[in-house]
């Protein structure tokens, strides 16, 4: 599966848009992160376990943008975003939004 946040996909024709997908995960915080964020953010710099744990959450809903685009039978997912909400005190969702396609052969 060819993804991208591309329009278009050099040296391919897209033929037929297949629909929007979409791929999303809520992800809470944990406790032993907090404390370390908490002391972090006493000297200042990255709080990498949230770095970490954000970046695996936008895995994970790229995996699911692109097993629901599989799912409808497309060849690529083209105009990839990514978006972020709080729902919760505490917790984020991390969505990947595209268009799924079906291309032509290669030219």
């Amino acid at each position: 599966m060819i993804y991208t946040t591309t329009e278009t996909i050099p040296g391919r024709d897209i033929i037929e848009i297949v629909g929007v997908v979409t791929g999303n995960v809520v992800q809470s915080k944990h406790i032993g992160r907090d404390i370390m964020a908490g002391l972090k953010s006493i000297v200042g710099g990255e709080i990498r376990g949230y770095t970490e744990m954000l970046s695996d959450a936008r895995d994970v809903a790229v995996e699911r943008l692109v097993a629901s685009a599989a799912q409808k039978g497309a060849d690529a997912i083209v105009g990839i975003r990514f978006t972020t909400s709080a729902i919760m005190d505490g917790s984020s969702e991390i969505m990947a939004f595209g268009t799924a396609v079906k291309l032509g052969p290669s030219r």
